[in-house]
């Protein structure tokens, strides 16, 4: 039986630019593609300096990635498929990048074993797998997001603006063929509690 060819993009900016990322073939993955990325990336500002990223479908790791590379202090790539998880660890020391954590589980139950708190979060599960509207309820209720954090999501095109929970705004959406991605900012200010 044949392996599987390996896949590749690269990183658009920051320390590490231009650098490869190599990944399995494993259906279902989807790289969010290097136009895509450089919109996100100037919609947050460029610099992660010190900021916290969690990745909860990272595929490729392209986006856990390119936050180290513009500065992210620590970004957390959660794979459920264990060669995935393994090409991008292998990538980051490659690269030596530090500051990534990579956790081979399926999102929800790593949410569930989770107290830390994220400056920015990337949702790009399978468009298979319809479940951005639940992640999003999952990651208010608890509090997984910083007040005033962001939230990228990807989509598909056809499914139109993403379900929020109440206390996102979304900030900026567009479209690149198939694939709807947005933008999304938690209120800066803490809910009240009852």
């Amino acid at each position: 039986m044949a392996t599987p060819s390996a896949q590749r993009v690269r990183i658009i900016a920051g320390r590490f630019r231009g650098r490869v990322i190599r990944f399995p073939r494993v259906p279902g993955v989807r790289p969010t593609p290097d136009r895509v990325r450089e919109t996100v990336f100037n919609w947050l500002g460029q610099d992660l300096t010190e900021l916290s990223t969690l990745d909860l479908y990272a595929g490729s790791g392209a986006l856990s990635l390119e936050a180290l590379s513009r500065g992210a202090a620590r970004a957390v790539a959660i794979e459920r498929d264990p060669a995935l998880a393994r090409a991008i660890a292998a990538t980051a020391e490659t690269f030596g990048a530090t500051g990534l954590e990579v956790a081979t589980a399926d999102a929800k139950s790593w949410l569930a074993r989770e107290t830390r708190r994220f400056d920015v979060i990337f949702l790009d599960p399978p468009f298979a797998e319809p479940v951005l509207p639940a992640v999003c309820r999952r990651i208010e209720a608890g509090g997984w997001l910083k007040p005033g954090g962001f939230v990228y999501l990807e989509s598909p095109a056809a499914a139109g603006e993403p379900e929020l929970p109440a206390g996102w705004s979304l900030l900026k959406a567009k479209k690149a063929g198939e694939v709807g991605y947005h933008l999304a900012r938690r209120d800066p200010a803490e809910p009240a509690k009852d």
